[in-house]
């Protein structure tokens, strides 16, 4: 029997990362999904080619125990978090911390872990979520996309570094998406209202894109792949939907 291409995808329980997961899963990957919530995982694993892995990303010790041994084939460094929407004079530092840590350093912790096999091997791909806030200005989002523009700017300097060596690398940056990113940080009015301006791009979308990235042939690399609605322009707007 043919040995299933192993796939990590971080962020997993819901938004992006649950439908790059399921995604996969049905490409005919076996998906390690990496969350903290195991209830979700375990409701997740009824989906054939779906394993489980409920800890906390910043955890190294117990992320680098759990993925001894494994053959990771494909990285999806989806993981992420938006701190408040608010000036960045009213910040926590608890917030601006919290960020950078599962944003930008997680993703780097992990990728360091899991790109010696693969270029070893000689092949794999690397992909990471970026946003449209780490490409331009958005106002009340300083630090999210300062952590935005980091990663872009990791991946593209990090393709470099693997020129070659037939591990591929690509930054997923995606405009609004209809997810959970914000229930945290905004009310259900502001939510409903933001969603209702136009249509956003839901994560079924970027799994398909990601999955067609991993299509091309090898010599191919999708250094970055850009995903907004539509209607949506520079800096968040977009074009409202027309009443009935």
């Amino acid at each position: 029997m043919t040995k299933r291409p192993v796939a990590l995808v971080t962020g997993a329980t819901s938004g992006i990362g649950k439908a790059i997961t399921f995604a996969l899963a049905e490409a005919g990957y076996e998906v390690i999904a990496l969350g903290r919530s195991a209830a979700t995982l375990e409701q997740m694993q009824t989906q054939s080619g779906v394993r489980p892995l409920a800890l906390d990303l910043t955890d190294r010790e117990a992320l680098e125990t759990a993925l001894e041994g494994e053959e990771i084939d494909v990285l999806v460094n989806n993981a992420g978090v938006i701190p408040p929407v608010v000036g960045f004079d009213r910040m926590a530092q608890s917030d601006i911390d919290a960020t950078l840590e599962v944003n930008l350093s997680a993703a780097i912790a992990t990728t360091r872990m899991v790109l010696p096999g693969m270029m070893a091997r000689g092949r794999g791909h690397v992909f990471f979520t970026g946003s449209t806030a780490g490409q331009a200005p958005f106002p009340n989002m300083a630090v999210y996309g300062a952590s935005k523009a980091a990663i872009s700017s990791f991946a593209a300097a990090l393709r470099c570094d693997l020129s070659g060596s037939g591990v591929r690398v690509t930054e997923i940056v995606a405009g609004r998406v209809e997810t959970n990113l914000y229930k945290e940080v905004l009310t259900a009015r502001a939510r409903a209202d933001m969603y209702g301006a136009f249509d956003a791009v839901q994560p079924e979308d970027v799994a398909t894109m990601l999955r067609s990235v991993l299509e091309m042939p090898a010599h191919v690399d999708v250094t970055r792949f850009d995903i907004l609605p539509t209607a949506q322009f520079v800096g968040g707007g977009g074009f409202a939907k027309k009443e009935d």
